[in-house]
């Protein structure tokens, strides 16, 4: 079958540019799999169905709506879930988890764009339904763009902005033609937008939470719920896409519940008496001590070790800097060099963390180390002169103490850096020219952070900063983050190899004031803004990996996060009851590609 890639996607027609159908689309590159492809690298295509799994997670839920605001961060695990899987919702296509950035088609069978992104049409798959046997048609895609936009949380309710024309096309198609406002990822992002079924959503009421199970065209529909506690879906023996090649060896059990746990120590406990099936660690020295229990001895718990060929992603102290105290950047690069990594790894972690020194370190997308060649020189521009000259030329890292906990060499290079922000010591206290103690809060969620914080205050004592600790419970973090009430909680920046429209709210000046987006920090600096807008119409892999390195030096000069610690390697627990397959894409373990040993 000819292989129809992204570089001879259109033809020239009497002059004008006439896309062709293409079963996938790139952010860079052209797809790894051809039209004709069975299944991803990464499933298992001859698994036998059946069975069922009990996942844990800590919280709670009061929702089954995850495209609100009010629910954002409260909505039943599963219904919309990169994770889990979405399990209910689907969407126009599927991410490869084995390229840094490619679609496949899911309820779209095929896409039509030009060369410069200019639009993208959307042909369905005649075969798509509902879960009530209803067609998935266009008038439920552009229903789903409007419902969203008026009605849903960011980023659903921006989508609309970069669209001059959605419009209908014959009898299976929806055209998107963009404005100016768009880039060269919006029809990647609108190729993975969740598409909702017409005639079975309220409007009234589609901006309250909910607990009605609802209409999907997912491989799963709610079989019971308890709020709160627990939720199982079960699979639908009438799915529409399981013979498609994007769902090939994925969506394998029968029944799949999702249970909640107040805290991480409960939810262990139950995955030790085999109440869960699969315990997700983060902890190396729980993974090297807490597995003694009789189930783990005698191999009914099994322990897999993998790993991903991923960036680093970034885990810190985040510095809300809509707080006063927070709003310059000498102060909190002073505050970031009080921690002690080296007395953390070794008397917290058992020496098993590297320190973190980049957004996306392990990759080639990553600053450190590497000098900005003339690539970057020309991206940045002015914004050059924001940068730290050593962030800049490839020398900058972070100190490596004594592990003492009180190095007073790195300690003497915080204080001045915090004088150069106004405060001195005075009676044994950092103040500012008013005699004000420096002081703030920090917010934790569970055990684990809150013996971090207690590390990073016992530091802060021996400067005279006054920092305290207040651990609340899954709501109330939930409710507090959304609202950026807080002066510094901990978060983990997942990267990727193809970051893109996910830095808008993070990083944005605009997501500042957003409720509800990432912008945890609370950046505003037009710098920022300009780096990501490189980043984002990047067309080579070359102007690309320019534009993110830049974006990371930034980023890191302005101090936004105290950086942490990363490991390599993904570690998970699970019943030997659970299988998976021996590939390892690109991204890590997938769990929606494995089953249950014992089904029948």
């Amino acid at each position: 079958m000819l292989r129809i890639t992204l570089l001879t996607a259109f033809t020239l027609i009497a002059g004008a540019a006439v896309a062709e159908p293409v079963h996938s689309i790139a952010m860079h590159g052209t797809p790894a799999l051809p039209a004709d492809y069975k299944h991803f690298p990464y499933v298992n295509p001859d698994v036998k169905k059946g069975g069922k799994i009990t996942y844990g997670v800590v919280g709670t839920f009061d929702s089954l709506n995850p495209f609100i605001l009010k629910s954002m961060r409260t909505t039943a695990r599963g219904m919309w879930d990169p994770q889990f899987g979405n399990l209910v919702y689907e969407s126009m296509l599927q991410r490869s988890s084995d390229e840094p950035f490619t679609l496949y088609g899911l309820l779209a069978e095929t896409v039509e764009w030009d060369e410069d992104r200019t639009f993208i049409q959307f042909n369905l798959n005649p075969k798509a339904k509902w879960s009530d046997g209803q067609p998935v048609t266009p008038e439920d895609v552009i229903f789903s763009f409007e419902l969203l936009r008026d009605k849903g949380r960011v980023p659903f309710s921006s989508r609309l902005n970069l669209v001059s024309k959605m419009e209908k096309v014959g009898d299976h198609s929806v055209r998107f033609t963009f404005n100016d406002k768009a880039d060269r990822e919006t029809p990647m992002i609108f190729g993975l937008f969740p598409i909702l079924p017409k005639h079975a959503i309220d409007l009234d009421s589609f901006d309250r939470s909910t607990l009605t199970p609802p209409i999907g065209s997912g491989p799963y529909k709610i079989k019971s719920l308890k709020p709160g506690e627990s939720i199982t879906y079960e699979r639908d023996p009438n799915y529409w896409g399981k013979d498609i090649p994007a769902k090939v060896g994925m969506d394998n059990y029968d029944r799949l519940t999702v249970q909640y746990f107040l805290q991480d120590t409960t939810l262990f406990e139950a995955f030790k008496k085999g109440d869960v099936d699969i315990y997700l660690e983060g902890n190396p020295g729980h993974w090297a001590n807490a597995y003694d229990f009789p189930a783990a001895t005698s191999g009914v718990v099994v322990k897999d070790v993998f790993k991903p060929k991923l960036p680093s992603g970034m885990l810190g102290f985040v510095f809300n800097t809509r707080r006063p105290i927070f709003s310059d950047i000498k102060v909190r690069e002073g505050l970031s060099l009080v921690f002690d990594f080296e007395w953390a790894n070794k008397n917290l972690y058992s020496g098993a963390y590297k320190r973190t020194q980049s957004f996306w370190q392990n990759s080639d997308l990553s600053s450190f180390g590497v000098p900005a060649d003339a690539r970057e020189l020309a991206l940045l521009g002015p914004i050059k002169d924001q940068i730290d000259p050593a962030i800049l030329d490839g020398s900058y890292k972070l100190p490596v103490t004594d592990g003492s906990g009180r190095d007073r060499k790195v300690l003497k290079q915080a204080v001045d850096l915090l004088k150069q922000g106004g405060y001195t010591i005075q009676g044994g206290k950092m103040a500012d020219a008013s005699g004000k103690q420096l002081a703030f809060e920090i917010m934790t969620q569970n055990p684990d952070q809150e013996k971090l914080a207690v590390a990073y205050q016992r530091s802060l004592q021996t400067i005279g900063v006054a920092a305290s600790i207040r651990t609340v419970d899954d709501s109330q973090y939930q409710s507090r983050t959304n609202s950026f009430d807080y002066d510094m909680i901990m978060k983990a920046y997942t990267s990727s190899l193809s970051p893109g429209n996910e830095q808008l709210g993070r990083w944005s000046s605009a997501a500042r004031t957003r409720e509800g987006t990432d912008s945890f920090a609370g950046a505003n600096d037009p710098g920022l803004d300009t780096l990501i807008d490189h980043l984002l119409r990047a067309r080579s892999a070359e102007d690309f990996t320019a534009s993110v390195r830049s974006f990371d030096r930034l980023l890191i000069s302005n101090h936004y996060v105290l950086p942490l610690y990363h490991i390599d390697q993904q570690w998970v627990a699970r019943n030997k009851r659970i299988g998976h397959p021996d590939a390892v894409p690109l991204y890590g373990y997938q769990l929606q590609t494995w089953w249950d040993t014992s089904a029948q």
